[in-house]
């Protein structure tokens, strides 16, 4: 399929500038000449502090430990917090660099959205449990597709129930991309001050870690003519779950609109009476600084397959059947009902089971020539003129 080139932004830096120049982002230990720091001797110096704090990321040493043999782990960087270096580690299933699909899990961007954190760990759990009794499931990691997940992108802000950064940096809102359009206040991303929620940073003179972090997985693992499917886990937003396309910062139809609408009508093919409102985030609002806007456009650019999605799981719907947990920050964002909580867990699975196997079978939906032509005007009528008007 023919790829049109990144339009520029309105901020000082255009998503193309930021393809061609040298990635700000690269943390490669080995290549900076230095030993990456080990998970669990970064574990042992902070564990006993994190039992009622960060479960989570007892949970992620857990999982490792127990499936040595099946899950890798690496500590990507070490974020210094309250006399602590908490691990920021990636782990993978398969080989990511000789797979010909790559399945890219992120969640805990913003510290606060614990669930999506859980949600992924539990559908790891459940992978990896597969693949002990399942040849044919664990047989498609020799080759065919590998996992690569961030289970905890912001263990600092997770750790202080924080929706920023130990900096006060929202992650989220931290790329140099701004908005063509106006954006909420405040919560489309601001520079007056990070005692404010939604502070961006300045990228220009500090790239956030956990940012740089992110970045150098997406790029030590992607690579031309390789299909790498992201989903990123949020929650906080509207009484349904919601699978977001990009743009954040455009009102436009992404390059890639036609292999998004084809992957929907996939989706909804095999599951009909799926509960997801799946459409472009622009339906909803436009922010500054999306990472997965950044990442893709870089992608682009440089000729690699990334199509980046986000599961924006509702939290008003929780709140809505509690109304006490509107008196809780962290209520505002995760489930607190035992009942519930365990229902969301198992509500996604069906989810990520899918978008690992239409990963894993890209070349049965991604679109080209008159299907991409095809796939891109349904998409427009169905999404776009709407945000015309």
């Amino acid at each position: 399929m023919s790829r049109k080139k990144p339009q520029p932004t309105v901020d000082d830096m255009s998503p193309m500038a930021l393809a061609n120049t040298p990635s700000t982002a690269n943390i490669d230990h080995k290549a900076a000449g230095q030993e990456a720091p080990c998970f669990h001797r970064a574990m042992d110096q902070c564990r006993g502090r994190l039992q009622r704090r960060l479960p989570e990321l007892l949970t992620v040493e857990q999982l490792c430990r127990q499936n040595a043999a099946l899950l890798r782990s690496r500590c990507e960087a070490l974020i210094g917090v309250e006399e602590m270096e908490l691990p920021l580690v990636s782990l993978t299933l398969g080989d990511p660099l000789r797979a010909k699909s790559c399945l890219l899990l992120t969640a805990g961007v913003h510290g606060v959205e614990r669930i999506g954190s859980q949600v992924l760990l539990a559908w790891l759990e459940s992978v990896i449990e597969r693949c002990r009794w399942d040849s044919h499931w664990r047989q498609q990691f020799d080759r065919d597709i590998a996992i690569v997940a961030m289970p905890i992108v912001n263990p600092a802000g997770m750790l202080q129930d924080s929706r920023c950064n130990a900096n006060g940096v929202d992650l989220n809102r931290h790329a140099p991309i701004n908005a063509e359009a106006s954006v909420p206040p405040l919560v489309g991303g601001q520079r007056l001050s990070r005692k404010l929620p939604w502070f961006r940073g300045d990228w220009h003179k500090t790239v956030e870690t956990e940012f740089k972090a992110l970045s150098n997985i997406i790029e030590r693992y992607s690579m031309p003519q390789r299909m790498m499917l992201a989903l990123d886990f949020h929650s906080g937003f509207g009484l349904r779950d919601h699978i977001w396309i990009p743009h954040a910062y455009r009102r436009q139809p992404i390059d890639d609109i036609g292999s998004y609408m084809s992957l929907k009508l996939l989706w909804e093919r095999n599951f009909p009476h799926h509960n997801y409102v799946f459409g472009p985030q622009a339906m909803h609002y436009l922010s500054h600084g999306d990472m997965w806007d950044y990442f893709y456009l870089r992608a682009v650019a440089r000729g690699h397959r990334l199509l980046p999605l986000t599961l924006e799981m509702g939290s008003w719907l929780w709140v809505k059947k509690r109304p006490r947990q509107l008196f809780s920050f962290a209520g505002l964002f995760n489930p607190t009902v035992p009942h519930r909580h365990a229902r969301v867990l198992r509500g996604h699975l069906v989810l990520i089971d899918f978008l690992l196997a239409a990963c894993r079978n890209h070349h049965q939906w991604l679109t080209h020539g008159e299907q991409d032509r095809q796939m891109r005007q349904i998409a427009e009528t169905l999404w776009y003129r709407q945000l015309d008007d």
